[in-house]
């Protein structure tokens, strides 16, 4: 695919700039009249500026604060715009019902957004005290929900597997003795106690203990999962897929998907069942480097600091669709 030029983009009159703007525009390299896709809307930034590089775009986000924006853009877009309350495991269904049937470009911004991050009374963060809910669509289970309800052992499952905590049972144990939790504030506290933390230290331990939660009771690794195949299936051949992730079990899985799928991936363990009878024409060219924030983005936004972006251009293979049991076990 030729390269193009990426066009310049003014961006002040969005609700702020999102991690690796820059990056992903050129990754995406929009060429005006292209149709891409912003999968996770937010506050809109990367929607705007792709509107501002002459794409047509459609906007995704599941969370009900989000529609607001989404349809205050939509007003001022020209039709350029188009807003769906959906999540983006749902991609594909939603495009092809606004009659899509192929997009030239796709960004994911995947996890918490700053929005959701800075609201207290969405209780994602413990930087100051708020319920705890941490629901992305604003239904079903809570953390509160989970935290009080929840086995033991399942508890500290969820937090050794989505927040890599070695010390999971410990904490698991502390949480049952405490319940009810009700307080972002109350859950890091037991998780500081349980862990011994002394105030000053580098990291503060609650961080994994809120991510893992977060991630469970939003099922935001199984999102990312179906979003990549739907994205795959709706890519027209040369369509660019932009993704930024922000800790290392999203990255591992646009990773491994990007790998698979574009015929990288080595000939496995000796461990593992031969996969050689499922290997397909690869769905995308070999991916690019991933690309990190620069020193000037983090000092300017501390979350750019774990950001990574990985981008793919689609071949002209058919899309390979759901293949869980192979990306679940290399992953």
């Amino acid at each position: 695919m030729a390269r193009r030029e990426t066009p310049s983009v003014e961006t002040n009159d969005a609700p702020h700039v999102p991690v690796l703007l820059a990056e992903v525009l050129e990754g995406l390299a929009i060429a005006p009249g292209e149709v891409h896709v912003d999968a996770t809307f937010g506050a809109g930034g990367y929607s705007r500026a792709m509107l501002a590089a002459g794409a047509t775009v459609h906007g995704l986000d599941r969370d009900p604060d989000a529609v607001p924006a989404g349809e205050a853009l939509m007003a001022e877009s020209d039709g350029k715009f188009a807003f769906h309350a959906a999540r983006f495991s749902q991609l594909a269904q939603v495009l092809r019902a606004a009659g899509v049937t192929q997009v030239d470009g796709i960004v994911f911004d995947i996890g918490v957004s700053s929005m959701q991050l800075d609201q207290a009374g969405r209780g994602f963060s413990f930087q100051s005290d708020g319920p705890l809910d941490m629901r992305m669509g604003q239904d079903g289970l809570s953390a509160a929900d989970f935290v009080n309800t929840a086995d033991e052992a399942d508890i500290a499952d969820i937090l050794y597997l989505y927040g890599e905590e070695r010390q999971s049972r410990r904490i698991a144990r502390a949480i049952v003795a405490a319940r009810p939790l009700e307080r972002t504030l109350e859950l890091a506290a037991v998780v500081r106690k349980a862990l011994g933390y002394r105030p000053g230290a580098p990291k503060d331990p609650a961080t994994r203990t809120f991510q893992a939660i977060r991630i469970h009771v939003n099922g935001e690794l199984d999102e990312l999962r179906e979003g990549l195949v739907a994205a795959e299936a709706m890519l027209a051949p040369g369509g660019r897929l932009a993704v930024v992730s922000f800790h290392s079990l999203e990255d591992r899985i646009v990773k491994r998907f990007l790998k698979l799928r574009s015929g990288s991936e080595g000939a496995g363990s000796r461990h593992l069942p031969d996969l050689s009878g499922q290997r397909r024409a690869p769905s995308f060219e070999k991916p690019a480097r991933p690309t990190r924030a620069g020193e000037a983005e983090c000092a300017r936004n501390p979350r750019a600091r774990s950001a990574t972006l990985r981008v793919a251009v689609r071949s002209e293979a058919p899309a390979w669709g759901a293949h869980d049991d192979v990306e679940r076990r290399a992953a």
